[in-house]
This record gives C-alpha cells, structure tokens and sequence, in this order.
C-alpha cells in the first residue's frame, strides 16, 4: 500500500468540498472548526472553490476537481479534510487524474458521501484513504474529545493502536442546538464471536455500492468490511444494500457496523434478523453498534488499512503501514 505520512504539529491542511459546500456551514461554525484544528498545531487553508454553491449545494465537478488536485499538488499541504458529505462525490472519478494523486501521497479523510471519493482514490492508486471526522465536526462543542484522540491516534501516530468504544454517545442534532445534548453510555455489541485480520474496506454503505461496476471499486475479499449509513436508511434498505455488497464482495472475514441513527429505524431486532439470513456471517466476527458513522462520537480508521477484529472481547486494532 501507498501509505501517506502522517500529520504533525505545523503541518498545512488543505479543506476542501467533494460534494456538498462549506456554505452551508456558519461563520461561528467555520471559525471555531478552524480554531480547534489550530489549536491541535495545524494551518488550516481553504480550496479556491470550497464555499462556491450551485442548484444541488456544490460547487461544480470542474471546480471540485480543480480544488482536490492542487491539494494534492501544493507540496506544503500534508493534508485534505473534507468540509462536509453530501450526495454527489462520485460525480468527480472519472476526472481526477489518480497519477497525479498518488505520485503525491497525503492524508485525506472524511466521511459519508466521501466514501467514493476515499475509496476510489484507494482502488486506483493503491493509497490509504481515511474515514473520519470532516473539518465541520470539529465545530462540535461537547463530546469532541474521544473522537479528536482517535482522530490523532489513526493520522498522527506512527503505531498500531486499539479501538475501544466511548463512554458515551449522542444522535441528536448537535450543530442545531450545542448546549442541550442527549448521551446515553455506549456499547458495542457481538452477533458472532471470533477473530480475523484483513484489509479495511467500507464506510458508508449506500455510497460505497455505488461504485459497484465501475473501476472504482476495490476488491473486497478477505477483507473486514466497515460499514454504517444514515437516517434516510430503513431496515429494508439496509438488508437488501448488504446483500448487494456481500455478493460482490463474496468470502470476507469480519464485519464491523457502526450505529444506526435513531430515525432510520433499525433496531437490534432488525439488525439481527437481517444479519441472521446470510450463511457467510454465521462463521465470522461480528461487531454492530459501534462508534463510526452518523452518530457521535466516531473513531477514524484507514481505508485500505489493515485491522485485527476480535469480537470475542469488542476489540479492533487498526494498522496503516
């Protein structure tokens, strides 16, 4: 794998927009994300078009484009964050130019929609991407700081480290009101016990299926696959979306799936059922429950990474060089 250096103190960071803009932030919200990644000792810049939106909330694929190439092409960026998901990133694969991209290896993270950009950038060049917070999630006041140290641990420690889940957790929309939050204490939960290790693929489910057919999608067997969507997912579009990936991935050797939000629907019930109906699972480790995708807080891990998952104890150590 193309591994990118990590990130240290003084190092630039790059914001950008893949898909929808930083516009639809607030200037307290753009100034206390840019205060909180000064604050970890790193120059935070923008994209010429980062806060430039269109129709659909974006800035158009041409300038997208050119907002992630010269990212990658400016020598004194280590790093690209995301400003926010969206809808639309894989709008902008067929025009990125991958050899530029990883002749000029960097860390670039992000979550949700981002999930067929990192991944394709993954497939096509061979280098680790990341899932993780976007620049937006460093505007969260209150329970930042599980997710701000795993964030360190995965982007700026040379070191395998372990994954164990937050005291506590939130779904509410904390960017609509930053003082009255909901947290209940967390638990990672087990439907199949074992232990595997594999290369990490995944994220956001919905939109890694897009990439289904096309050049962008990586090959997924004996991998470890971490998956999550969001609350526009119902327990039926989850069940038929897994199967669609576990059909093109084929013989895998551990899943991980992060917690569902509430208005989605899907319940310990669903999620054991659905699991219950494929064979392949039943051989495997399962964790669901845990803390990556649309609820607060989430760990960062690296697509294309390797991982130790061991659901007998709720364990995952993650691995990126």
């Amino acid at each position: 794998m193309n591994v990118p250096a990590k990130l240290q103190m003084g190092d630039e960071i790059r914001i950008v927009a893949p898909s929808r803009s930083g516009a639809i932030l607030s200037e307290v919200g753009v100034k206390s994300a840019t205060e909180r990644l000064e604050t970890l000792g790193f120059k935070v810049t923008f994209g010429k078009y980062t806060f430039e939106s269109d129709l659909h909330h974006s800035a158009s694929i041409e300038h997208r484009v050119e907002d992630i190439h010269e990212a990658f092409r400016d020598s004194a960026v280590k790093g690209i964050l995301t400003v926010i998901g969206g809808f639309n990133s894989n709008e902008l694969l067929p025009y990125l130019d991958y050899d530029l991209i990883g002749k000029n290896p960097k860390v670039f993270c992000g979550y949700s929609d981002i999930t067929a950009i990192a991944t394709a950038i993954t497939t096509k060049t061979g280098m680790v991407t990341y899932s993780g917070p976007h620049f937006s999630s460093f505007s969260m006041d209150i329970g930042r700081e599980w997710q701000t140290e795993f964030f360190k641990r995965c982007l700026m420690q040379d070191v395998r480290f372990g994954l164990t889940p937050s005291e506590q957790w939130s779904d509410d929309s904390w960017y609509m009101d930053q003082e009255n939050r909901t947290f209940e204490p967390t638990k990672w939960k087990v439907y199949n016990e074992g232990m595997a290790t594999g290369r990490v693929f995944g994220a956001n489910l919905c939109t890694l299926n897009l990439l289904q057919g096309t050049e962008y999608m990586p090959e997924l067997r004996d991998s470890i696959l971490f998956i999550e969507d969001d609350d526009m997912t119902i327990p039926e579009t989850f069940a038929r979306d897994l199967t669609s990936l576990l059909q093109v991935a084929g013989s895998i050797r551990g899943l991980v799936i992060g917690r569902f939000q509430r208005e989605s629907n899907v319940s310990d019930e669903h999620i054991r059922y659905i699991l219950g109906k494929h064979p392949m699972l039943q051989h495997i480790p399962v964790l669901y429950d845990v803390d990556f995708g649309h609820t607060q807080p989430m760990f960062t891990f690296p697509i294309g990474g390797e991982a130790v998952l061991d659901s007998r104890d709720c364990t995952i150590e993650l691995k990126v060089f």
